[in-house]
């Protein structure tokens, strides 16, 4: 134990008192709003639902204090456990200590076995929660499935990167960090160009929408826009739940709009237009780049970090590893950073509901607000979203505004 030993434990008891603290203020003031519906959704939400919507909020928070402490258990016992240098020795006995191999043996195996740990918590969050409140429409047979296909296209595109990175580590000398950014960002750029037509359809089915009338809507909307598309399609997400959502993925070329069946079966056309809109002025607004240049900015700054720290022999003995070596640094920066990072958490929140506020007045301009309000009054009751959630856990965490708060400036004209 040394300094860097007490700064870290001083810093996880400060994020995860913090997260259960939020997560037990959610659930208190979900519950305590459980029993009558906000005023101005009085006349568009029945108490039947606004009452399903606070106890699945609640089963959902208690799930995810649990799932906060089996990975603070984890993180423990990787690191001041020891766990994670007995790793390194055991893989050492089998390849050249600090090799490619090696480094790639290490963290595949830890990932491994931190994927393993988050698969009771998963399974349980799918055919618990969300089966009890009438989401889940995975049989076990497809969960396997796409668990299967999901750990094979990660080691697919996960493991060349690794390699890669391990590499530049090792031979880059001290700039390293920076070849090491310029490829994670080409990695992240090039699975964008890639997720519509190739990774997607893995998944999911995706054909082209069938109702023209719909179709003609839809592009009139886009010719308002300014916006080109390589296609409007319709995604089976009923095939996994009955959430509903609507998206468009892709850049250059390979943009495509992809509406749920589950959206299609629940709103109008003309609340599927101002969703639509909505999601159209995140385009029109810049969001996917300037989120983007955010995580350039934020990796390029982290990667600059561990550079600093990879040959430090006090980073590596505060978490009880042995000697500096490049996938353990690796290792570790990866699995302790989020610790340090958590609280800043509010401000990448507060950018992302700003966005959201962007484009809701964007879709106010090319298409209905009173629409859009309709068509999110629908969403929030269908996906059992809460309409009173606690404002310090609001702020902290989510990325959309409060629902209250969105349809008031929606109904005011944004």
């Amino acid at each position: 134990m040394n300094a860097f030993s007490w700064l870290f434990l001083a810093a996880l008891a400060a994020a995860t008192l913090t997260r259960l603290w939020l997560a037990w203020r959610q659930v208190a003031h979900v519950r305590g709003h459980r029993d009558a519906v906000p005023a101005s959704f009085a006349d568009a939400i029945p108490l039947a639902s606004h009452q399903k919507a606070a106890d699945y909020t609640v089963a959902k928070m208690r799930l995810a204090a649990v799932e906060v402490l089996i990975g603070v258990a984890a993180l423990l016992v990787l690191t001041l456990g020891g766990l994670l240098q007995w790793i390194w020795q055991a893989w050492a006995r089998a390849f050249e200590a600090g090799g490619l191999a090696h480094g790639t043996a290490l963290i595949a195996s830890v990932t491994v076995l931190l994927s393993v740990l988050e698969l009771p918590v998963s399974a349980y969050r799918t055919f618990g929660v969300e089966s009890r409140f009438g989401f889940n429409r995975m049989s076990v047979r497809l969960y396997l499935a796409d668990l299967a296909r999901s750990t094979a296209l990660g080691a697919l595109l996960g493991l060349p990167l690794l390699v890669l990175v391990l590499w530049l580590m090792q031979r880059m000398g001290e700039a390293w960090w920076l070849y090491v950014w310029l490829a994670w960002m080409g990695f992240n750029l090039l699975v964008l160009l890639l997720y519509p037509t190739l990774i997607a359809p893995l998944f999911n089915r995706f054909t082209p929408l069938a109702d023209p009338a719909l179709a003609e809507r839809i592009q009139r909307l886009l010719a308002r826009c300014g916006f080109r598309s390589n296609g409007l399609f319709v995604m089976d997400g009923s095939r996994r739940s009955a959430h509903g959502n609507a998206y468009f993925t892709g850049f250059g070329a390979a943009k495509r709009i992809v509406f749920f069946d589950t959206l299609l079966a629940r709103l109008a056309p003309p609340e599927i237009e101002a969703v639509l809109a909505h999601e159209l002025g995140h385009y029109r607004r810049h969001h996917v780049w300037k989120r983007i240049a955010l995580l350039a900015g934020m990796s390029f700054g982290l990667l600059w970090v561990l550079g600093r720290l990879i040959d430090e022999s006090w980073f590596y003995a505060g978490l009880n590893a042995g000697t500096p070596d490049a996938a353990l640094g690796l290792l570790l920066f990866v699995l302790v950073m989020p610790v340090f990072t958590y609280f800043l958490q509010p401000l990448a929140s507060l950018y992302s509901r700003g966005h959201e506020f962007e484009a809701d007045a964007y879709a106010a301009t090319h298409a209905s607000a009173a629409e859009l309000a309709r068509a999110l009054v629908k969403l929030y009751q269908d996906n059992a979203a809460t309409l009173t959630p606690d404002p310090v856990h609001s702020a902290f965490y989510d990325s959309h505004p409060p629902a209250a708060r969105r349809i008031a400036r929606l109904q005011a004209g944004t």
